[in-house]
């Protein structure tokens, strides 16, 4: 009694279609365009036309992205004074190590932004876009010194600034009387 070997299994539908050429493409399938990038050897005459095209508006498209970025960047530290606002209002008025370096974070966070400026918007300059970005740098300092008045408010409401008279005593000078009385007890 000898038993024949049963044939192997076939193999899975996904090994098939994987060692299976791809199929051609309907004409259906033709008139969809090609995503950008993609190269293939038919249309060649009419991508040409198409990138000659998209070059002479790129100039264009170009500055007005690096514009939009710009003004993104510049609208950034908004979004951060309430957030700011909050962490400030909940780390109290006492002096503690925590609201102390709050306070400090608070402060180099925008100085840092100030003295970078042109650094950040240096990538967005061009010829075309130079004058338009005077505005931008504009609303950007104004946004870092709403958050450097954030700063300030929170070291005032920690009695940090010298705001009262008592505080700068070492600077008065002893007061002169202008009557002197003598009393002479008998």
């Amino acid at each position: 009694m000898s038993q024949t070997p049963l044939p192997p299994p076939p193999p899975p539908q996904w090994v098939v279609a994987l060692n299976s050429p791809m199929p051609r493409p309907s004409k259906a399938a033709s008139s969809i365009p090609d995503p950008p990038g993609f190269s293939s050897s038919r249309g060649g005459k009419q991508r040409q036309q198409q990138q000659q095209q998209a070059t002479a508006k790129k100039p264009e498209d170009t500055d007005a992205l690096k514009m939009k970025k710009a003004w993104e960047i510049a609208i950034a530290p908004s979004k951060q004074i309430p957030m700011n606002a909050i962490m400030m209002y909940m780390s109290g008025n006492s002096l503690q190590i925590f609201s102390i370096m709050m306070v400090m974070m608070l402060f180099k966070g925008p100085i840092q932004g100030l003295i970078n400026t042109n650094a950040a918007f240096a990538k967005y300059e061009t010829e075309s876009t130079h004058s338009r970005l005077l505005g931008v740098k504009i609303v950007y300092m104004l946004m870092q010194l709403l958050l450097l008045a954030l700063g300030i408010w929170k070291v005032n409401a920690m009695g940090l600034l010298p705001t009262t008279r008592s505080d700068w005593l070492a600077w008065e000078s002893e007061r002169q009387p202008l009557e002197h009385a003598h009393f002479a007890f008998r």
